[in-house]
């Protein structure tokens, strides 16, 4: 059984073709990846919309968390947690390269708790640092 099946069945989720290339485009890729990413290299294979309720259907299911993007724009990244549906576990600094727009997940960075004023619940807290990646900072 390869690794993207594992998963989906890890996650009580069926298996369709369009699950499986999905996930394994996420494997391949080690990285956050958006909407855009997927349908650029999956398109031939996929509608937009089939890939969108893909994406809903794993984030509901705890399979991939969303990051943030400066640019306004939302990704998402595999969870390494053992994640929910109703509980994201991916609570890490989230690092995007200048150079190269990688967007990569540091795990073991994990964002502080915030102490809201009262009156206030917040839901989801998101840290993204911006720089320069080990990789681009190693071609300098």
């Amino acid at each position: 059984m390869n690794s993207s099946v594992k998963l989906l069945k890890d996650h009580k989720l069926r298996n369709t073709s369009c699950r499986e290339e999905v996930l394994d485009f996420f494997l391949e890729k080690d990285a956050a990846l958006s909407h855009s990413d997927l349908e650029s290299q999956l398109s031939d294979s996929f509608d937009r919309v089939t890939l969108y309720r893909t994406l809903k259907t794993f984030l509901d299911a705890g399979l991939i968390h969303k990051v943030l993007d400066d640019e306004g724009g939302a990704k998402y990244a595999l969870c390494k947690s053992h994640c929910t549906d109703h509980h994201h576990l991916d609570n890490h600094v989230h690092f995007k390269c200048m150079n190269c727009g990688k967007t990569s997940c540091l795990d073991s960075i994990t964002i502080p708790s915030v102490s809201l004023p009262k009156g206030y619940e917040g839901t989801d807290v998101y840290l993204l640092v911006q720089g320069v990646c080990r990789i681009c900072g190693e071609k300098n």
